[in-house]
C-alpha cells in the first residue's frame, strides 16, 4: 500500500467507503424487513436498499472527485514543486492558488523553499568563486596546449577516455565524434596499445613510444605513459601522414574532460547501474510529417550527457534529405526546406553516424515512441538496431509530478526553469538541448524519491504506459 500514490491510495480509500455504505444499505433494508415486514413488502424493501445504495456511491463519487480535485491533486503538486526546488535548483514561488483549499500548506511551503534558495545562493556564490579559479587554470592549460601539435588523451583502467583536447577530437572524428567516456578503441585498434601497456607494466617504463593504427588504418606516432598504479594511462598521438590541417598550432584547443571517470567502473547489469553512472544521449527528430510509418526525418540533433551533466561540445546534428518533398505545413513548423536537405545525406548514412554517436548510451527522448519509430522503420537501410535503452521524458514527468500534469516539453520547460529560444524551438537540435537540460535537473529529483538506478525508473515509468508506449523491452 505504501509504494502507491497518494491520489490511488485515497481513490480506494473512498472505494471501500462507498462498498462499505452499499452493504450497510444492504443490511439495513433487511433488518427492517425482518423487523417490520411481510412477504408482499419484499420488493419495497429491495428498492429501498438498491436506491439508498445508489444515492451512497452517487454521494461517495462526488465527494471523492471534490477531494481528489482539490486536495489530493494538489499536495502531489506541491510535493513535486518542492522536491524541484529543493534538487533541482528551481527558484519560483509555488502556485497558491492550485492549493487555496489546503490552508496554510502552500504559504509554508514557500517560505521554507526560499530559505532553502538563500542557503543554496550562498553555496552557489562560494562554488563560483572555485570555479572561476580553476576556469583560469583551465585556460592558461589550454593556451599551452594550442602550441603543441599533439593530441592528448586520458584514459581510464576501462579503457573509456576521461579527457580529450580539441586535436584529439580532431583525430578521432576521423573515425566518429570524439565522445567522453567513449571506449578508446572505438577509434583506434586495441593491439598495438595493449602490448604497449604490457611492456610498460613489465619494464616498469616511465614512457613508452609506438605507432598506433585507427580503426580505418590511419598510423600515428604515439607515446603511452602510465598514470599512478591504478591503471589509467594518457596517449598522445601525431599523425605520420599529412593531416596538417587536423592539427594546427594555435588553434583553439578547448579540453573536455570528467576526473570522476577515471575510477575504475564496477561491471554490473543495466538495471542496477545508478543513474549518475550512465552515459545518456539526448535526441529529437523533425520529419515531414507525423506518421511514422510512411513520413521521413529531416532532421536529427543530439548531445551527451555523462555523470548526469551535458557534456559541453558533444553534439550530434545533421539534416537528412527524405527522398520526398517536404510539406509546406511541415516546413512552417520546423523551418527546413527541400533546398536546405538536397545536398544532406539520406537516412542510411546519417542514420549510421547517428548510431555511432548514441553507442552504448542509454537514449533519452520526450515522446520516445514517436521518434524511435522511424529509426526502427530505417534499421535495414541504416545496417543497425537501435536496440538501447530509452528514457522518455514524458514517462519521468508523470514519476514525478504526477499523471495529471501536463507533460508536453513546454510545460515541463516552464515548471523546472528552463527557457527554450523561441528560434530553437521545434528545431532538433534546439528540442534535443531543453529535454537534455529537463532530463539533467530530472535526475536530482528521481533519487531523492529513492529511484536511483535504471531498474527503478524503469519499474515507475512502466506505471505510466497509460501516456505513452515504454520503449524498453
Amino acid at each position: 500500500m505504501l509504494n502507491l500514490s497518494l491520489r490511488l491510495r485515497i481513490f480506494l480509500f473512498f472505494c471501500a467507503l462507498a462498498a462499505g455504505m452499499v452493504v450497510f444499505s444492504g443490511v439495513a433494508a433487511w433488518l427492517g424487513y425482518q423487523q417490520y415486514g411481510d412477504p408482499g413488502a419484499s420488493s419495497a424493501f429491495l428498492f429501498t436498499a438498491l436506491f439508498a445504495g445508489l444515492l451512497s456511491l452517487m454521494l461517495t463519487a462526488g465527494v471523492w472527485l471534490l477531494f481528489d480535485e482539490n486536495i489530493a491533486k494538489p499536495i502531489e503538486r506541491i510535493a513535486a514543486e518542492m522536491r524541484a526546488r529543493a534538487h533541482a535548483g528551481i527558484n519560483k514561488e509555488i502556485d497558491r492558488d492550485a492549493a487555496k483549499y489546503l490552508g496554510d500548506l502552500a504559504p509554508a511551503a514557500q517560505a521554507m523553499t526560499q530559505q532553502l534558495s538563500a542557503a543554496t545562493l550562498d553555496n552557489a556564490q562560494t562554488i563560483a568563486e572555485r570555479t572561476a579559479s580553476l576556469q583560469a587554470e583551465k585556460e592558461r592549460l589550454t593556451a599551452i596546449l594550442s602550441d603543441i601539435p599533439i593530441a592528448v588523451i586520458l584514459v581510464n583502467p576501462n579503457h573509456q577516455i576521461v579527457l580529450y583536447d580539441g586535436q584529439a577530437a580532431d583525430l578521432l572524428a576521423f573515425e566518429g565524434p570524439a565522445r567522453l567516456n567513449a571506449y578508446l578503441f572505438d577509434y583506434l585498434q586495441a593491439a598495438e596499445i595493449k602490448t604497449a601497456l604490457k611492456a610498460l607494466k613489465a619494464d616498469d617504463l616511465p614512457r613508452i613510444t609506438f605507432t598506433a593504427h585507427s580503426r580505418s588504418s590511419r598510423d600515428y606516432d604515439a607515446v603511452i605513459r602510465p598514470m599512478g598504479r591504478d591503471g589509467s594511462y594518457m596517449l598522445t598521438l601525431e599523425p605520420m601522414e599529412d593531416m596538417t590541417e587536423a592539427l594546427s598550432p594555435g588553434a583553439e584547443r578547448p579540453l573536455v574532460y570528467d576526473f570522476s571517470l577515471i575510477e575504475r567502473e564496477k561491471r554490473c547489469d543495466i538495471h542496477d547501474k545508478a543513474l549518475r553512472d550512465l552515459c545518456y544521449v539526448v535526441f529529437d527528430t523533425e520529419t515531414t510529417g507525423l506518421l511514422p510509418h510512411k513520413d521521413e526525418i529531416v532532421q536529427i540533433g543530439a548531445v551527451r550527457m555523462v555523470k548526469g551533466r551535458i557534456v559541453p561540445g558533444e553534439k550530434f546534428e545533421t539534416l537528412v534529405n527524405p527522398g520526398r518533398a517536404i510539406p509546406a505545413s511541415s516546413s512552417k513548423v520546423h523551418g527546413i526546406t527541400d533546398d536546405m536537405v538536397a545536398t544532406a545525406p539520406v537516412i542510411d548514412e546519417a542514420g549510421k553516424s547517428f548510431h555511432h554517436f548514441a553507442r552504448d548510451a542509454v537514449l533519452v527522448a520526450h515522446n520516445a515512441p514517436f521518434d524511435m519509430a522511424f529509426l526502427h522503420r530505417h534499421k535495414a537501410r541504416i545496417g543497425k538496431t537501435f536496440d538501447h535503452p530509452v528514457f522518455d521524458t514524458v514517462l519521468l514527468s508523470a514519476a514525478l509530478f504526477g499523471g495529471s500534469s501536463p507533460h508536453t516539453l513546454d510545460a515541463l520547460s516552464d515548471r523546472l526553469g528552463i527557457r527554450i529560444p523561441a528560434q530553437l524551438r521545434h528545431t532538433a537540435m534546439g528540442d534535443a538541448v531543453a529535454t537534455a537540460q529537463v532530463f539533467e535537473k530530472m535526475i536530482p529529483m528521481l533519487e531523492a524519491k529513492g529511484f536511483n538506478t535504471f531498474g527503478d525508473v524503469l519499474g515507475e515509468m512502466r506505471k505510466h504506459q497509460n501516456l505513452v508506449e515504454d520503449m524498453n523491452a
